[in-house]
């Protein structure tokens, strides 16, 4: 079942009206969607219902609607590269929404600690430095998630909001306390990084006038895999827009710190290695914006960093978000 791109059907009940199984499924991920495993025509999918009512990350995204509607409706899934492969296959939308998805889950990176595979992770860099590439000058509309409503996604302010609305989501709660703690153990980053947490704007300004493209805006190991053409499983199109390129490999570096098979700074060199290979100059803007974009990481996960105490992780990242206030004037 494969529906034209763009086309939205009306009703999560239309949308499902060929299914001949249903299976609830246990999410891994921690946004309180709900997933179900179906059959349509003997062919295995996987459902993903969004609401904004139980979802917290599309409340705190900011965006008033559901993104990858969005990036069905205007085009820009099609517009991927081949390398990318992204499951969804048909949408729908009323007052909610639901994703009918291939079953991608045997191609995913397992969810454990052990290190990705080093040709596999450098296979994932030059992946996102096309889609990068792709969308470098695109006319298509790729404002979905601001910069501004990425980078407060898991701020204190969010933290808060969940709190009052009686959320027992897990990650607003290891937001909320690790915000305090950040800015005990490193006061140094702290000094740097808290306004821009409460107020990005300056951050936001700044990257401005670096370039801008197409970001899935949340390449974790979680949301990635390989098939078996070898392209790159790409899922959870949650905070995808128009955004500094680096903004998504800062992202990456951050949150899969523990998996890398490489130092940051080789994973650096390899993305950009990969962009310039995939046409994209890079010296008139690099330093800039690599910069902003470390210091912005921090400005997303400053507080998971800080509930791990002061390591060599937290070391490297509060060493970079100082040297990256120098960047946020003109």
């Amino acid at each position: 079942m494969r529906s034209d791109q763009g086309a939205v059907l009306g009703s999560v009940e239309e949308l499902l009206r060929s299914v001949e199984d249903r299976q609830p499924l246990d999410s891994v991920g921690k946004s309180g969607a709900r997933l179900e495993r179906v059959l349509v025509d003997g062919a295995a999918y996987v459902v993903k219902h969004l609401d904004r009512e139980t979802d917290w990350t599309m409340r705190a995204s900011g965006f008033d609607g559901f993104a990858p509607v969005e990036l069905w409706r205007r085009g820009v899934l099609d517009a991927l590269p081949d390398c990318i492969r992204q499951p969804i296959v048909a949408v729908a939308e009323d007052r909610t929404a639901a994703l009918l998805m291939d079953d991608v889950s045997a191609w995913l990176v397992p969810a454990t600690d052990e290190v990705v595979p080093a040709d596999q992770h450098a296979t994932f860099l030059d992946h996102m430095a096309q889609v990068h590439a792709a969308f470098w000058d695109t006319g298509l509309d790729i404002d979905v998630v601001t910069p501004a409503g990425r980078y407060l996604e898991l701020s204190p302010a969010m933290a808060e909001a969940e709190l009052a609305r009686g959320s027992d989501d897990l990650v607003p709660q290891l937001v909320r306390r690790g915000w305090p703690l950040f800015e005990e153990v490193a006061p140094a980053a702290a000094a740097v990084v808290v306004p821009l947490v409460h107020e990005p704007a300056p951050l936001v300004d700044a990257l401005a006038t670096t370039p801008q493209t197409f970001v899935h805006g949340n390449w974790k190991l979680d949301n990635l895999g390989t098939d078996d053409r070898g392209r790159t499983v790409l899922i959870d199109w949650e905070i995808p827009g128009r955004a500094a390129p680096l903004s998504d490999l800062a992202w990456y570096l951050a949150i899969n710190c523990r998996r890398l098979p490489v130092t940051k700074e080789t994973a650096i060199d390899q993305y950009r290695a990969a962009l310039e290979r995939h046409g994209i100059a890079t010296d008139p803007w690099w330093d800039r914006q690599l910069a902003l974009c470390l210091l912005g990481a921090l400005v997303q996960f400053g507080w998971e960093k800080a509930l791990g105490g002061y390591d060599d992780e937290l070391a490297w990242w509060e060493a970079h978000a100082v040297a990256g206030r120098a960047m946020l004037s003109p």
